[in-house]
Order: C-alpha cells, then structure tokens, then sequence
C-alpha cells in the first residue's frame, strides 16, 4: 500500500510540474485585468530615450536603452514601482554604435549594440547588474537587432537584420547568432544560405525575397525572436520577408522557413480604414491583400502543443539605392482585374493607400492585378509546428482604438493602429498577451488562457509611440503584483502600470 501511495504521489507531482512547465501558475494575487492604471512616468529624455526595457528582480533595478543624445544605458530603481528614480547609467561609446536590445537573466544583463557602421559586426555585451562592471563582449552579426536568454540561463540568441547601407551597396548577412552561455560566452552565427534552392517553393507560399540581387542570404532580415520553454527551440521573425524561421539551437541550424501568407481585407471582419483624406474614420471591406511581417514575437506552449504569437507591423525597405514602396495613385491597375480603377484610385478610397510594389504585378506587364499593403493591422497566432495560422485579432485593434478616441488616421493610408510589441504575462489563474500599439498610442491587453479562442480585455492608453513591453509578474514584483511597463521611443517616457486586487 505504502508502494502504490508514493506512486501516485509520483504521478501527481509530475502532473503538476508538466503543467507549470506549460502554464506556470501566479496564484499568489488575484489582479483584475481590466484595471491597469498608470501608477508612476518617468522621462528619459527626448525622441528615442525610452526604447526598450529588462528588469532584474534581485536587485529591482530596470535597465533602459537610450538612444537620444548620447547612446547609454540607463539604471533605474524600481524598489518603489510608484516611484521610480534613475541610479546611473552606463555609456555605450567603447562597444560601438546604438543600443537595440536587452534581457536580464541571472543577475546579468545582455546588451545587443549594433556596430558604429551598421553593416559591420555588431556586439553583445554582458554586465553585472549588482555593480554594472562590463564582464564580457562577444562579435555577433551586423545589427542585433533582439536579444534573448533563454529561460535557464544557458543560452542568448540575437537576431541580426543586416540592413544595407542607403546606396544599397553594402549589404551585409541577415543572420543568427546562438551565444553558449555555460562554454565561456562561445558564439555561432548562422546564416540562411542553405535555403537558396527553396527560394521558389518559399515565395510560393508568401516568403519574399525581392532586394537587389535576390540572394537570400543578404535578403533575408532576422528582427525578432523567441525560445522555447526547454530552452531547444527559438524562433525568429523575418519581418521584411513575411516569415518566421525555427532554429535548433544546440546544432545552430536554421530547421525551416515558414512563409506566413497574406490577410485578405475584402472578408467582413477583416474591415479598415485605407484613407487619410477622407475626412472620416470608417470602416470597409476592399480589394487590397496585407503583408503581415510581423515584429516581435512570443511563444506558449498549451495543451502538449507550442503556439507562436506575433504583432504583425509592416515594415518596408526605403533606400535612396531601392524602395518598394508608392502610393496606389503612382501605378497603374489592371483594368481587367479592377474595372472600377478610377474609383478606386481616389485619394478618399485607396489612393493614397501605401503598397509594395514587389507584389501585385503577377504577369510582369506594368499593371496590377492585385495590391498588397504592410502588415495586417493584427496580431496573430500560429502553429508552431506548421506555421498555420490559428487565430487572428482580425480589425479589432483598430476599432477598439476608435472607439478610445485614440486611432490615428493619418495612418490610415499605412499601417492603421500599427501593432508593434507583444509580450505575454500570468495574472493568477490567467495568461493574458499584451499588445503595443505605436500609433495608436496604446496596449490592448487579451485573455489567451484558452490560445485557440483570445478574448478582448481592454486597451490602456500610453505615451507618445509605444516600442518596448515588459510585464512583471507578481513573484518577481518589487510589490508582490503585476505590473506592465512601456518604454515610448517618441516621448522618451516609461510609464509603469499596475492592476487592483480582486
């Protein structure tokens, strides 16, 4: 009897570990999620002074890049979350050149600085967080872009974009950079090269390979990654190309590409607002196709399975050397495919709508037979596995911003409420995805307990042009609650927020 007790006693404390691993519970506090308040803002400085932000629980502080007059990183004390106060800050000049990215693990902090010349390696840097001291710097990748440690410590991948200089003359690899954290800081960067024979099969499918040369190695533009809760697996968004790549981060392989396809806006439900001189806000349906390229990414693993989610920005390539983009009013449609042209090409219907002009010309004859525009205005979830798409926020975003009175129209010829960042929290029993919206001004807060089936919570307004998210859950809280913290790159504020207890 005794043997069968401490078996199921084994079983169930299995159970449980299998189930923090994919949900670890915050059943400390009971927050109300819908009541977030802006609790303390601290000004950094002007236009990119407040960029992106990490947090290190044993000694509270909260590292902030800033990257307005002088390139650093600023230390501020979180010991008082209602009042935040900056303690030093920590020059970059000796590393190179801005600051893109941080993550705290451990009690040390990774810094991603891109080099004084963008197309040349870039940096990692790795500080105490007791005492600031520098104690290592490792060559990456040209632009790391992201950093991230995974989860036990062991390991830091950088995403690197490698973006070309103006001329479009000097492009470096896109790549990934896998920092071996227990084997002295180690580092492999791999690149994409292995993929050139897939390029057809990709862009089949919505991968983009379309820069001057169409090499997919100095094509393909890393911006944003995630690792998975055993620390095996990272994925990385490739924003300009529309896809996401799974990486193995023990044999530094890049495993697959996953083309992420197109959002079609004439489906009701999917319904924008593509003018900017139209003197209204309102929503339709239109002939248009979106790009949905997304920025930062997240993972979740729920039910055995790992689900990726995205904030689907746009971003387009804009060098004196090559630009993809022009108003829909500077091309010619295809008469066949859109007899109502003229219409269409109205500054208060699509004129003025932003598109690419790397899609759309199917038969290669001038005109277009289709329009594509940048991003999907939505945040999305995806099959980790596949790459499928299993749920997407649709135009509910930019509603929930217009009935806010914070939808920005003049971006309507653009991106719309512009979804950027996107980090994920457990409130109690609950696992919410929190989105930043940088033109809107805002973060919409979701309930993804259930992944398959999100559920609208609230959007809070912010500062001027949200970039970073942070969300510190209540075990790692200076004050034993949640609290959210959002860095504006425009404004150059932090403002920390927190919930009621239920």
């Amino acid at each position: 009897m005794a043997k069968y007790l401490l078996f199921c006693l084994i079983l169930i404390q299995f159970a449980c570990k299998k189930n923090e691993q994919e949900l670890p519970l915050e059943a400390t506090v009971a927050e109300d999620l819908s009541s977030y308040v802006e609790i303390a803002s601290i000004g950094l400085g002007g236009l990119g002074a407040a960029e992106i932000a990490a947090f290190d629980p044993t000694t509270n502080k909260l590292f902030s890049v800033n990257n307005s007059a002088v390139n650093k990183i600023d230390v501020i004390d979180l010991s008082i979350p209602a009042a935040p106060k900056v303690l030093a800050s920590i020059s970059m000049q000796p590393y190179g050149g801005f600051v893109n990215s941080l993550d705290v693990n451990g009690g040390k902090l990774a810094a991603a600085i891109e080099a004084t010349n963008k197309q040349a390696p870039g940096k990692v840097v790795i500080f105490d967080t007791k005492t600031l001291r520098p104690l290592k710097t490792i060559v990456v990748g040209a632009l790391p872009d992201h950093i991230i440690y995974s989860k036990n410590g062991k390991f830091i991948i950088t995403a690197n974009e490698g973006e070309p200089n103006d001329s479009y003359t000097d492009d470096p690899n896109g790549s990934v950079s896998i920092i071996n954290v227990d084997n002295g800081y180690t580092v492999s960067t791999i690149d994409f090269a292995g993929f050139a024979s897939k390029v057809g099969e990709l862009s089949a499918k919505g991968f983009r390979v379309f820069g001057p040369g169409l090499n997919i190695s100095k094509d393909v533009e890393p911006e944003y990654s995630t690792i998975s809760e055993d620390g095996n697996t990272a994925w990385v968004t490739l924003q300009e190309n529309n896809a996401i790549a799974e990486v193995d981060i023990r044999s530094a392989t890049i495993k697959w590409i996953y083309p992420l396809g197109f959002k079609n806006y004439g489906i009701q439900g999917n319904n924008v607002d593509m003018s900017d001189r139209d003197s209204k806000i309102s929503f339709s349906t239109y002939p248009v196709f979106g790009v949905y390229m997304p920025d930062a990414i997240v993972n979740l693993r729920f039910n055995g399975k790992t689900y990726l989610l995205t904030a689907n920005e746009g971003d387009a390539r804009e060098y004196a050397g090559f630009t993809e983009i022009k108003r829909l009013n500077q091309v010619i449609l295809d008469p066949t495919a859109f007899p109502n042209a003229a219409e269409l090409l109205a500054d208060p219907v699509l004129g003025r709508l932003n598109i690419t002009t790397t899609l759309g010309d199917k038969d290669k004859d001038g005109d277009f037979e289709e329009i594509y525009s940048l991003g999907s205005r939505s945040f999305s979830i995806w099959d980790a596995s596949t790459g499928v798409q299993v749920w997407d926020s649709k135009d509910q975003l930019d509603r929930e911003a217009f009935t806010l009175g914070l939808y920005d129209d003049a971006r309507s010829d653009d991106k719309g409420a512009e979804p950027e960042a996107i980090t994920l929290g457990r409130v109690g029993s609950k696992t919410i995805a929190i989105i930043g919206l940088e033109r809107a001004d805002a973060f919409a807060i979701y309930d993804i307990t259930s992944p398959l089936q999100p559920v609208f919570v609230k959007m809070y307004k912010t500062g001027d042009a949200p970039e970073g998210l942070l969300f510190i859950p209540a075990s790692k809280s200076p004050i034993q609650q949640s609290l959210i913290i959002v860095s504006s790159e425009n404004d150059g504020f932090i403002k920390i927020y927190k919930a009621n207890k239920q």
